[in-house]
């Protein structure tokens, strides 16, 4: 059963955004190096314990919300699934090198989620 393994929040002054979350619970942050766009990784506890990590990312106006990300086996089959059932593809399927294949969906109401796909040789 698909799980949701990542969250992302929009941050656009990071500097403020990252005192606040480190001040009240402790979260450690690390800029990825891995992509086109600023973002930062988000630490929320120790590997084995109950819990998610996540990312802060620069939202633009048309996309200003929390998203939680959905790890799936065969990303176009859930694409799939997603438009047969009344959702819509926000952001197009895309490599995130090195760590595999992401889109951004909506649900039936409008709600953003993301659908990835684990691959290591992503490019």
């Amino acid at each position: 059963m698909p799980r949701i393994v990542h969250f992302e929040i929009p941050a656009k002054d990071k500097a403020k955004i990252q005192a606040f979350y480190s001040t009240v619970f402790g979260w450690e942050f690390t800029k990825w190096e891995g992509g086109d766009e600023p973002y930062w990784m988000v630490k929320t506890g120790e590997q084995g314990t109950p819990g998610i990590d996540g990312g802060l990312y620069t939202p633009d106006e048309q996309y200003r919300s929390v998203v939680n990300t959905i790890d799936v086996p065969n990303l176009d089959e859930y694409i799939a699934k997603v438009k047969a059932n009344g959702g819509t593809v926000a952001i197009a399927k895309m490599p995130v090198p090195g760590v595999g294949y992401l889109c951004y969906c909506k649900d039936v109401e409008g709600t953003l989620f993301g659908l990835m796909q684990a691959d290591p040789n992503a490019a």
